[in-house]
């Protein structure tokens, strides 16, 4: 499998109350995804090297001292390329994707993977290079205090966390990105659909108990469709946020889902198995019309479940 794991261990009930995780189908118990290096981060003078992604990010996360807009974002890392900063003259904006991969879901202010590491993090809002599809004045930024991933106004002003990434080569800052081909991408059977990307299995049927439900209800519900062994397997799961994330595709709406033609029933708001640990009575969950990534309210009956199972070889 090419996704990462989330850094969460813990299992907690509806209320927030941390709880043995076994058998629990949360997170912290399935702990599906690669595993992370230990240590992950590499330092390198004033640079640090993610070993899960390859990405190299400076170690000051404030290197613009001062929020600026998109534009100015791009502008500014332009001039870094110029003058090559750090040595290295291919910085640009990361994509949403990337800048994600340093979220943490075991900690917060800040919710990022190995914050020792890097140096005046800022507990709010940073620019991605990702554009809203839907609106094309709007752009997305990630929340490294909490995990947000929520979209606003290019006009608004953010902080900006270059990344470079050596094994792709020069590149100039650019907000575009290239879209990958979901025929080449995406498996399609009678019941499921495989993404060979992420070695995951999803149900077509992206509403299988065609309501919204509790969070609570969402883990029961895939214990019952295991005893039942829907489709032949009994290892289907509630995904975990960087599971439900990797079904987003930036370059649609309403859903931003990848290969959303293969699937029926897509609702607008999904459960993962993930607690937000800034607040343990919620969870993380996926808002499909534009692919925001929030949190719910365990105990309100507001969002639907979508099965995922991990591939095996002979699924391919």
């Amino acid at each position: 499998m090419n996704l990462i794991q989330t850094d969460q261990i813990n299992c907690y009930n509806p209320s927030g109350r941390i709880i043995p995780c076994k058998k629990t189908g949360q997170d912290g118990d399935t702990r599906t995804g690669t595993q992370w290096p230990c240590p992950r981060f590499i330092q390198k003078q004033d640079i640090i090297e993610d070993l899960v992604t390859g990405l190299i990010w400076p170690q000051n996360a404030a290197l613009n001292e001062f929020p600026l807009s998109w534009q100015e974002a791009f502008d500014f890392i332009n001039d870094m390329n110029k003058r090559r900063q750090f040595g290295l003259d291919h910085w640009r904006l990361p994509r949403r994707d990337e800048l994600f991969s340093l979220i943490s879901h075991s900690r917060v202010n800040p919710a990022v993977v190995g914050p020792d590491q890097f140096q005046n993090l800022f507990n709010g809002y940073y620019w991605t290079a990702t554009p809203c599809a839907r609106y094309p004045n709007q752009a997305w930024y990630i929340h490294m205090g909490g995990g947000r991933i929520v979209k606003g106004m290019i006009q608004s002003s953010y902080m900006v966390w270059p990344v470079n990434n050596p094994a792709a080569g020069r590149q100039s800052a650019s907000a575009k990105e290239i879209p990958g081909s979901a025929e080449m991408r995406f498996k399609v059977a009678d019941d499921a659909v495989s993404d060979m990307a992420t070695g995951l299995t999803w149900m077509r049927n992206a509403d299988i108990i065609q309501k919204p439900v509790k969070w609570g209800d969402a883990l029961s519900t895939i214990q019952r469709i295991n005893a039942e062994k829907h489709f032949g397997f009994n290892d289907w799961r509630l995904p975990n946020i960087r599971e439900l994330e990797s079904l987003t595709d930036m370059t649609v709406h309403s859903p931003a889902v990848a290969a959303r033609k293969w699937f029926f029933s897509v609702q607008s708001f999904y459960w993962s198995s993930t607690t937000s640990v800034y607040d343990p009575s919620y969870a993380w969950t996926l808002y499909t019309e534009d692919g925001n990534i929030g949190v719910g309210f365990k105990d309100g009956a507001d969002f639907h479940v979508w099965p995922v199972r991990t591939s095996e070889t002979q699924d391919f």
